[in-house]
């Protein structure tokens, strides 16, 4: 069992999602940047999917009020436990009545702290995963309060201290892949070169649903409605004034402007990463190789892993 002190801005409990019922309008959910959500659960001893903790800009503080471990990874937040730092991207170990929190983030939007066993709250749709606009999953469907209790599951005996190389890139302007489509055909030539080779600034009104990004208008061929059609994670839409919103993992099942392209899966948590202010780039490469760079990535993630447990 885990109390929370203080809950930080906005932080949820989150496991590799609910897929399949995006068809009933229910986004899958789950963290933003999975790999480091991923690397945090294997650092203490879980399966992938474990429930954990996906804190936003400034993590909690909370004591844990049985022995466990846990692991923070993702954006740069100081980690203390009872006051005294404590490393990132590494297994700490934690007796009851230690206090563990994260403060405010040098670099990066997302943290994640996974605890030995996995956080216990109930199934909904065969997933713990906090979906916040639907009040489903996670803690009554919420973000974390002052004075919330958390059941973690059994575990095995805390594993041994591990430490791996941080996942994250937190790049001050990151380089995005794509792929155009499906609807690049509705832009000119002119409006898909601006998407490629323009900067593009994060906006504060981003969300776990959509990155909302300015920067130069990308001009449309015919128009920027469509008959409504199904939207994939990572779908770049373009309405009317010709900014891009990148839709994430609490995104609607459908929509009707135009989707210049689609983020490549392995950069949506570098995209989850860009802070507000911050700037990024796009850059289109072919299905072929996103396929192979997303067997690379997926092998790299599992070396690191085994090197971990």
């Amino acid at each position: 069992m885990i109390r929370i002190l203080d809950p930080g801005p906005q932080t949820t409990v989150q496991d590799l999602g609910r897929p399949g019922h995006l068809r009933y309008g229910i986004p899958p959910s789950g963290p933003i940047d999975r790999a480091a959500f991923v690397v945090a659960n294997r650092l203490v001893g879980n399966a992938y999917g474990a429930a954990g903790l996906e804190c936003t800009v400034m993590g909690p503080r909370f004591e844990a009020e049985t022995a466990c471990a846990i692991a923070v990874t993702g954006a740069e937040m100081p980690v203390t436990v009872n006051g005294a730092e404590a490393p990132a991207w590494t297994t700490v170990r934690l007796r009851a009545g230690d206090v563990v929190k994260l403060g405010a983030a040098r670099a990066g939007v997302r943290a994640y702290v996974a605890l030995s066993g996995g956080i216990d709250v109930p199934l909904v749709l065969g997933s713990r995963a906090t979906y916040l606009r639907g009040r489903l999953g996670g803690l009554g469907g919420r973000a974390l309060r002052k004075d919330d209790q958390l059941a973690l599951l059994p575990a095995p005996p805390a594993p041994t201290r591990r430490a791996t190389p941080a996942v994250v890139d937190l790049a001050t302007c990151p380089e995005i892949r794509v792929v155009l489509g499906p609807q690049a055909d509705r832009f000119t030539s002119e409006g898909i070169a601006t998407l490629l080779e323009s900067e593009y600034e994060m906006l504060p009104q981003s969300d776990r649903m959509g990155a909302r990004l300015r920067g130069p208008r990308i001009a449309h061929a015919r128009g920027h409605d469509i008959i409504s059609d199904g939207i994939a994670l990572g779908s770049i839409q373009v309405p009317g004034d010709g900014q891009p919103i990148a839709l994430l993992v609490d995104r609607q099942s459908t929509g009707g402007y135009t989707k210049i392209a689609t983020i490549c899966s392995f950069d949506i948590g570098r995209l989850g990463q860009v802070r507000p202010g911050q700037r990024l780039r796009f850059r289109a490469i072919e299905l072929p190789e996103a396929h192979r760079l997303l067997r690379d990535l997926d092998e790299a993630q599992t070396d690191l892993v085994e090197e971990a447990s």
